[in-house]
């Protein structure tokens, strides 16, 4: 059995394999890692590697059906989602697990990778965020993380802390968690693709939990400048956004903003 599950969904993204290629060279305990392919093949084949277990949906569903059905045959204690455009730290998946609560999600220091050198640029990580209500053309629509530096600084010499929000790109969880708590990301009024971490965090926090960062690894995240995975599909991201603020609205102005004092 492994000690933690990594779950990658993936769509025609250029750097799958160097992605699998870092969770391999850097993980020092047992893991499985599970590229889930979203109605497609890629050109190159996978590494011959008893840890890589390869998932082919028949037809496109999108990241949140991805994920779940990466979950779904994970057999790991910790569970793992990661995008497929990153490179990660020696032993992170040790350093991880070790120090998590039941009850918490944790995502390691983000840095933001040159994917083309496949390298980490000399820009400042990210620790913390602020959870917002996002806007767009004025009129509010979902929520976004947005960078928190007076945290950062006054809570410098904090390893491993709470925060608000997280970009979603790479958190770990027990799995016991998964099941108890979170259980399956929705899809029909979300869609297929937006706001999953804000959906983890809000039920976390409904159930107790807590949202940490862990300053003692990190993974890079490609930066924004660079392109995307090709757009596959229209994504209705005005309705999926809608709902989501319609959900947790009232949640987030009364108990979680209040609490953060933001």
């Amino acid at each position: 059995m492994s000690d933690l599950s990594i779950i990658i969904p993936s769509y025609k993204d250029l750097y799958l394999h160097k992605t699998i290629d870092s969770l391999l060279k850097n993980a020092r305990g047992k893991i499985e890692i599970i590229p889930v392919l979203d109605g497609y093949w890629p050109d190159s084949p996978f590494k011959d590697d008893p840890r890589v277990r390869v998932i082919h949906l028949g037809k496109n569903q999108g990241m949140r059906g991805a994920i779940n059905a990466g979950v779904a045959i994970s057999r790991g204690e910790y569970l793992m989602r990661t995008d497929e455009h990153c490179l990660f730290g020696r032993d992170f998946d040790r350093i991880l697990t070790k120090d998590i609560k039941d009850n918490w999600i944790v995502t390691p220091r983000r840095f933001f990778l040159d994917p083309a050198k496949w390298e980490v640029m000399d820009i400042p990580p990210v620790d913390y965020e602020k959870l917002k209500i996002r806007k767009i053309d004025g009129k509010e629509y979902g929520f976004k993380g947005v960078r928190w530096q007076t945290r950062t600084r006054e809570r410098r010499y904090k390893t491993i802390d709470e925060t608000m929000s997280i970009q979603g790109s790479c958190w770990v969880m027990r799995r016991s968690w998964w099941d108890k708590v979170i259980k399956k990301l929705e899809t029909k009024r979300y869609g297929p693709m937006c706001q999953n971490s804000q959906e983890i965090v809000f039920k976390t926090w409904q159930a107790g939990g807590k949202l940490m960062v862990n300053k003692n690894t990190w993974f890079a995240h490609r930066h924004v400048s660079f392109s995307k995975t090709p757009n596959h599909k229209k994504r209705d991201y005005e309705s999926c956004l809608k709902y989501a603020l319609d959900k947790w609205r009232d949640y987030y102005l009364k108990v979680i903003k209040p609490k953060w004092k933001i």
